[in-house]
């Protein structure tokens, strides 16, 4: 399915709040509209839209996505843009987790352009195991991965740590602390991002989820809300501002996310893309150097194609 693409009916019938006149908006049928919001409700989990009565209204899980759609949708069409304007000349490959953060990215562009003014920026997003194949491939200049990585061949920046805390449904009882235990969250389900795209990460993380005594009955693979919204589980990540939700920081900090950029040449471009990316991580996404100790206060962070992809 592309999200993306179905994120973006998504809003013309918000927008519209009737199927018929999205259609014709979008140059299509509405049948076919219809099945793709249908596809995206069991993609997200959650119903989006109330068709019980005559007229199409916005569930309340339509309504607190609605926000976030959009910015995925115009986030994807600036990296389009950007990639664009990078094959026009020569450009800087360069790859991040897709749940890095749009703030967080846009920083990223941002801070690029002021040390590398004559050097085009392609972003794009990736995870973990598609960077390190793009890297060995040539395919990709510099990127942002999680650790542990296995890659012969590549080199790394100085490591950073992420410290994750636990996202829950607002009405959830834990929701009322402030720290959560691992070994609280039993019973619940684990949203993580994907297995295959983070192996490293994914498996160390649900390995000290077991040992604190949290012992998920299933882990979704992906980073989508809709199963936190719904109430059917939680999501480990940043310090996330997004209504329905809550984020608690977890008791002793048991997991720590490792992160630093990877590349397989160096030269100035990839070096100023590295320098960038550990003073954006730092001051954007809270991290700290590794065996330092966590910062007393971490800016909350909004979640976008990273918790809806």
């Amino acid at each position: 399915m592309d999200l993306v693409r179905h994120l973006y009916y998504f809003t013309v019938v918000a927008e519209e709040l009737h199927f018929g006149n999205a259609a014709v908006r979008l140059g299509m049928a509405q049948p076919p509209l219809s099945q793709r919001i249908k596809r995206l409700e069991e993609e997200l989990g959650v119903r989006l839209f109330d068709r019980s009565g005559r007229q199409v209204r916005l569930t309340e899980a339509g309504r607190l996505l609605l926000g976030e759609a959009r910015e995925i949708v115009a986030r994807v069409e600036r990296l389009r843009a950007l990639a664009r304007d990078g094959a026009a000349g020569a450009a800087l490959r360069a790859a991040v987790p897709p749940d890095l953060g749009a703030p967080v990215i846009g920083a990223l562009v941002a801070g690029f352009r002021e040390a590398a003014p004559g050097v085009r920026l392609a972003p794009a997003e990736m995870w973990t195991a598609d960077q390190v194949t793009a890297l060995a491939e040539g395919a990709l200049d510099v990127g942002v991965v999680r650790h542990p990585v296995t890659a012969p061949g590549l080199a790394f920046g100085p490591v950073l740590v992420q410290t994750p805390g636990v996202i829950l449904p607002e009405d959830d009882p834990l929701a009322a602390a402030s720290t959560v235990h691992l070994a609280d969250l039993a019973g619940r389900d684990l949203v993580l991002f994907p297995r295959d795209g983070e192996p490293g990460a994914h498996a160390e993380t649900v390995a000290e989820c077991r040992r604190h005594g949290y012992v998920p009955e299933v882990v979704h693979d992906g980073v989508t809300l809709g199963l936190v919204l719904a109430g059917s589980a939680v999501a480990l990540g940043p310090p996330a501002e997004l209504a329905g939700v809550r984020w608690r920081p977890l008791l002793g900090a048991p997991i720590a996310w490792r992160v630093s950029a990877a590349w397989r040449t160096r030269n100035e471009a990839v070096s100023a893309f590295a320098a960038v990316a550990q003073r954006v991580l730092k001051e954007e996404a809270g991290m700290t150097d590794e065996g330092a100790a966590p910062p007393r206060r971490v800016t909350a962070l909004r979640p976008a194609t990273g918790f809806l992809a």
